[in-house]
């Protein structure tokens, strides 16, 4: 067996020739390898070679709709800084088209507080007041509005008032309107007015938005012992229970309970069109759910529950039942209604009904009962504003049905999203 003669290798040149090309090709792909690696690392820290400032795209999943810009903004920035700073600032972000600020100045949420013309500037410009009632509202039902409103702005609240009929300067005498904010769109829901001014980062200082109808009674209600009540019982989304014998009743569930404090489901032993509710249920009507004449939202809550609104379908027949999605969590836990703290439905004619401005809530109550000494204006009155509510409760209809409609393309276009119940 022959022995390996090295120097043989190294004098023949063909062998020489062949091992100087495998080294230089070695050296080329190590050297590719080390640059990629070291501009893969500086991108991670969101800046580019190109002199341009970027942003760091390693961001998790949840912070993206936040994070997410433009990969390149046409601002040059101070090489000389190189990275310096890099460590810090990695996974900071800006909000979307506020990149190009200081952190500091960039002011995210806002709120409802009304601010002087004149004085000094205060330190401290987050809202003073916790909690917000907004209730859509017409002139016919002064009354009623200024118990409410007077009761709430009381404990603390701010208060804002959706005028659907269009009148705003007849609300002027009483002594609390400068201190509340008024909205004006004619013949427009409260859904409406909530999907355009009530943005979850316009009243993301208040723990709790409660969106109410105006035809309510407020004798046994106390706004600051309702809050108190629900945050002791962790409840995300409410109601307050209905005085049965003085209501007009749509749902059983809503019913107050004597002795009780707060009940988050109610029992039907016969099974009848709406199906059978016991202690098994876990699905609206039985659990989970409450009207929406006079719900209140935790922040949380909201924040989600304004997503769901629909930006066309403004009466929001249908929202009802998906409530529970919001509930942050158990929405048999996390819903209910307060039998502590109760109120009366009056179940008052007010949109697409057009009757006179000055009549007051006991008459419009009336109008319904015959009367031999009605004129036949007030009778064509009343079978215009009969025919107009009708006109209402088919369109209410038709944009429940839509809503279910696009909850279940949704469902099922959305292959990710995984149903919690």
């Amino acid at each position: 067996m022959k022995a390996f003669n090295s120097a043989s290798v190294v004098a023949d040149p063909k062998r020489r020739s062949c091992l100087c090309s495998l080294f230089i090709t070695m050296s080329l792909i190590c050297g590719a390898y080390f640059t990629g690696t070291a501009l893969l690392g500086k991108d991670s820290f969101g800046v580019y070679l190109s002199g341009r400032l970027g942003v760091n795209t390693t961001h998790k999943a949840k912070d993206s709709v936040k994070c997410e810009v433009p990969p390149t903004l046409d601002i040059e920035i101070n090489d000389t800084k190189e990275n310096t700073n890099a460590e810090q600032c990695n996974g900071k972000c800006r909000p979307i088209g506020g990149e190009t600020l200081p952190e500091g100045i960039i002011s995210i949420t806002s709120n409802l507080e009304m601010q002087p013309l004149s004085g000094p500037v205060s330190d401290n410009n987050n809202s003073k007041h916790t909690s917000l009632l907004a209730v859509a509202v017409g002139i016919k039902q002064k009354t009623l509005v200024n118990q409410i409103v007077e009761k709430f702005l009381a404990d603390g609240f701010v208060v804002m008032l959706f005028h659907y009929d269009g009148i705003v300067d007849e609300w002027h005498d009483l002594d609390w309107s400068h201190k509340v904010i008024h909205l004006s769109a004619r013949n427009q829901t409260k859904w409406w007015f909530a999907k355009r001014f009530l943005h979850p980062d316009i009243v993301a200082e208040y723990d709790y938005i409660f969106l109410w109808d105006e035809d309510l009674g407020l004798e046994n209600f106390h706004p600051k012992r309702y809050l108190s009540i629900i945050k002791e019982e962790g409840l995300e989304i409410s109601q307050p229970a209905l005085e049965a014998s003085k209501s007009e009743v749509h749902h059983h569930i809503t019913i107050r309970r004597r002795r009780s404090r707060v009940h988050r489901r109610y029992y039907r032993f016969r099974s009848g069109g709406s199906g059978r509710c016991d202690e098994n249920s876990t699905a609206p009507p039985c659990v989970g759910w409450v009207e929406m004449m006079a719900p209140v939202f935790s922040k949380p809550a909201w924040r989600c529950v304004w997503y769901m609104i629909q930006n066309d379908l403004i009466h929001a027949w249908g929202l009802d039942k998906q409530l529970g999605y919001c509930a942050q969590g158990d929405r048999t836990v996390k819903v209910g209604v307060v039998d502590e703290d109760y109120i009366v439905h009056l179940g008052l004619p007010t949109l697409g009904a057009h009757s006179n401005k000055n009549e007051t809530s006991s008459e419009l109550s009336a109008q319904s009962l015959p009367s031999n000494s009605d004129s036949e204006s007030s009778a064509s009155s009343r079978l215009s504003n009969s025919e107009n509510r009708y006109a209402v409760r088919l369109r209410s209809h038709a944009e429940m049905m839509e809503f279910r409609n696009r909850w279940k393309k949704a469902v099922k276009e959305d292959e990710c999203w995984v149903d919690p119940f």
